[in-house]
């Protein structure tokens, strides 16, 4: 059954919410986003990795929502107790998804060769990251650009233009594919969140229990 008018309203003002408070603050935040981050990310991750290698249909089968679930869940509960892990697949995420997200703009399908190079770019990341301690730097980067990808979404998603099992997603290719105006929409938030996010955050430090590493 397809929502109403109301449940179509309240679902996009929470999205865009969500997507806000991400942009601008996700910095501030980000021990509350990181399981959430985590679940969404895996969940993702593990139906994709199914697709990529065996060619499962996205959440067309039984087996891609379950190994989505799974891995989903395994990277919430060690995003939200270990903050070294949870810097390591924050990082992943933010060059995975990016990855993919740009080589689908150029027309690629995912496939084994996108997924391969996405996993290589995600890790290279986390070297990248832990090595010389910019994860302050990321997390603002990466929150800027899911905050800013999901208030886009919302807007298609209002406008008939993603369905429901894309929303989550943040199809990057069906915004490009429809109009080069929602990319630059995307770009001038994501990079007006970056921009704030630094202004902001120049003397906050997060408080982590459990520190590995110094975000700062």
């Amino acid at each position: 059954m397809p929502p109403t008018t109301f449940e179509l309203l309240c679902s996009v003002l929470i999205a865009m919410i969500i997507g806000v408070v991400v942009t601008f603050k996700g910095y501030r935040f980000f021990l509350v986003i990181l399981p959430i981050f985590g679940f969404i990310f895996g969940f993702g991750l593990g139906a994709q990795t199914m697709h990529a290698l065996f060619g499962y249909e996205m959440f067309a089968t039984a087996t891609s929502w379950v190994v989505g679930f799974i891995t989903g869940l395994v990277f919430a509960v060690l995003s939200y107790f270990f903050w070294i892990l949870a810097v390591g697949i924050f990082s992943f995420g933010v060059g995975y998804s990016a990855t993919v997200g740009f080589l689908s703009m150029l027309g690629l399908d995912l496939g084994f060769l996108v997924w391969l190079i996405a996993v290589v770019v995600g890790g290279a990341l986390v070297f990248a990251v832990l090595k010389f301690n910019i994860q302050k730097y990321v997390i603002i980067i990466g929150t800027s650009l899911a905050g800013a990808a999901l208030i886009i979404a919302s807007f298609l998603y209002a406008f008939g233009v993603l369905q429901t099992p894309q929303l989550w997603m943040l199809s990057a290719k069906v915004a490009v594919a429809n109009s080069w105006f929602w990319l630059l929409s995307f770009l001038v938030l994501a990079g007006f969140g970056i921009y704030t996010q630094i202004v902001t955050t120049r003397n906050f430090v997060l408080d982590v229990k459990e520190v590995s590493t110094t975000a700062s």
